[in-house]
């Protein structure tokens, strides 16, 4: 066995390499992600683990996970089996980079498209209890039922890689947004913790 494959090995049901696949197949069963869209990412200090693209997400395994580098987006642990590195993985690293996130999420919920096509550059709510599991910039103090939750809405692109600048430049005008809407496409939503992002 390579040494960089003890990177997703272990006991631990926390430990990003088993996490992420129970999230899949979560998402997967509550029909946020269909087929091989959608991706998450969990991050420590150092390694940022990927599931990867181009498979069934309640399929996804351990030893299916991609391991980079934080600071440089290199990959130091890849699987087998011809596996392509997600391509959310940029997107997941400005929830990184701009919000100090530790979990992201990419999901194409029917729910998350169809406020898309509702809306025109933002969503917003308030006065729904359960705005209260929210928190501001996906990070900090929870929203509270008088709250309004606003999230950008930019428009897709061809190539899920080059939402990047778009997806940055409305992270940096809401800052205290948790998540940002792709039109017609789903959402990325990023948190402090590792479930966070599920709320």
């Amino acid at each position: 066995m390579c040494s960089a494959d003890e990177l997703v090995k272990s006991t631990d049901p926390l430990h990003p390499a088993n996490l992420i696949p129970e999230l899949c197949e979560n998402m997967y069963r509550q029909g946020w992600v269909t087929g091989t869209g959608g991706g998450i990412s969990i991050r420590d200090e150092l390694k940022a683990y990927i599931a990867p693209s181009g498979v069934q997400k309640e399929r996804i395994k351990p030893e299916d996970m991609f391991v980079l580098t934080v600071k440089d987006r290199k990959i130091i642990r890849a699987p087998g089996r011809g596996l392509k590195e997600s391509a959310c993985t940029p997107l997941f690293f400005n929830a990184f980079n701009i919000r100090g996130a530790l979990s992201c999420i990419h999901t194409h919920s029917q729910n998350c498209v169809m406020a898309t096509l509702l809306w025109g550059k933002e969503f917003r709510i308030s006065h729904q209890e359960m705005i209260k599991g929210v928190r501001k910039a996906g990070m900090t103090d929870a929203l509270t039922y008088l709250d309004t939750l606003v999230l950008p809405i930019i428009e897709n692109t061809p190539n899920e890689e080059d939402l990047m600048e778009g997806m940055a430049e409305a992270m940096r005008k809401y800052p205290d947004a948790p998540g940002v809407l792709v039109r017609r496409h789903g959402i990325y939503v990023w948190g402090k913790y590792e479930c966070k992002f599920k709320t």
